[in-house]
């Protein structure tokens, strides 16, 4: 028996002494993870043809023809040119005579008119929806309970 903490000891220092062993204990915890199917999904996609009305603005372009005739003769055929908003194309025409001359025949004038002209018409066009459905597992396995724990003792024999 050993003497309480703080009291003298009375033995004598030749007396052998007993030892005594105490055999240490230790708690481990041991976590390990598994992969568990908690429930499947299944998805169905179905396409439908909506019909709305689309309003949108067409530009177009068209141009007025003038024809403005000449008839005199001129030395060399004249350029393409343009006036204000008007794009004169010349027109020649080679006339025999005892010596040739080159006569301007006609111009043409082209004045172009921009338009904006708004449009509405029906068109169709496909829209998808998707349905979700929650399955259970197969096998309807319970749910995982969370980390598996597990123990180990170490301890010294005397």
């Amino acid at each position: 028996m050993l003497p309480e903490p703080g009291a003298p000891d009375h033995r004598r220092d030749d007396a052998p002494r007993a030892e005594e062993v105490l055999p240490l204990v230790e708690e481990r915890l041991v976590i390990t993870r598994r992969q568990v199917e908690s429930g499947r999904v299944r998805i169905a996609l179905t396409t439908d043809t909506v019909e709305e009305a689309v309003r949108e603005t067409l530009r177009g372009r068209h141009a007025e023809v003038e024809r403005v005739p000449f008839g005199h003769e001129v030395a060399q055929a004249p350029q393409t040119r343009q006036e204000g908003d008007v794009l004169i194309v010349p027109v020649v025409e080679e006339i025999l005579v005892i010596e040739k001359r080159l006569v301007l025949k006609e111009e043409i004038h082209l004045r172009f008119i921009d338009s904006e002209t708004i449009v509405e018409q029906a068109v169709e066009r496909r829209v998808q929806h998707a349905r979700v459905e929650r399955l259970q597992p197969e096998g309807d396995a319970p749910a995982d309970p969370g980390p598996r724990l597990a123990d180990q003792t170490r301890g010294q024999e005397p």
